[in-house]
């Protein structure tokens, strides 16, 4: 669909509030690489599940606040006051069980990066699918895949929480793992791989 800008988009970038536009623009499908910020995307995807994405984009900076900027090694070492003190925020989700999760992984990426070379980013990167052909509409994106099943079980098995096959698929596409871009979005289709 094109813009008011006259540019074709993805319609979920066209349609919904300026936010989504911009996330479209600026970030969604581009390469996020790198441990910190690969577990913030996974920690946004988990506490997107059962609410839209406007919710998590809107309180995004509040939940950076909350969780120490993402810093895994800081989220790791939360106790049940830090725990308190997120959910008390009502800058954030507050949602008991999501928050614990986003301890657990912050744990879970540590004992990762001990276990395992490359650590988290090479866990989603051993797991992202060959590139395959650009969707031509909406209904031809998966919400997901074999790849993003066999990494949601990968990452359970390695400590993970709240990363069932759509959270992962999700967490693929925002991080430019797959490129689920229409075909028509030749301006931002294709942005996979690039750093």
């Amino acid at each position: 669909m094109p813009g008011p800008d006259g540019v074709l988009r993805c319609p979920w970038g066209v349609t919904g509030p300026a936010d989504y536009r911009a996330y479209h623009d600026a970030e969604w499908g581009r390469p996020v690489r790198g441990e910190a910020a690969l577990y913030e995307r996974l920690v946004l995807e988990g506490f997107q599940a059962g609410l839209s994405w406007l919710v998590v984009l809107r309180k995004r900076p509040a939940l950076r606040a909350a969780f120490a900027g993402f810093d895994p090694e800081v989220v790791a070492g939360f106790g049940p006051d830090d725990v308190a003190r997120v959910l008390a925020d009502p800058g954030v989700v507050r949602n008991r069980a999501k928050v614990e999760a986003a301890v657990r992984n912050a744990r879970a990426v540590l004992a990762l990066r001990e276990r395992a070379p490359g650590g988290l980013e090479a866990l989603i990167a051993e797991g992202a699918p060959p590139p395959g052909p650009a969707p031509r509409t909406p209904a031809d994106v998966p919400a997901q895949t074999p790849a993003s099943r066999a990494l949601a079980r990968r990452l359970a098995a390695a400590g993970f929480s709240f990363v069932g096959p759509r959270t992962v698929h999700a967490l693929l596409q925002a991080c430019g793992f797959v490129d689920d871009h229409l075909a028509a979005c030749a301006f931002r289709r294709g942005a996979r791989g690039a750093a």
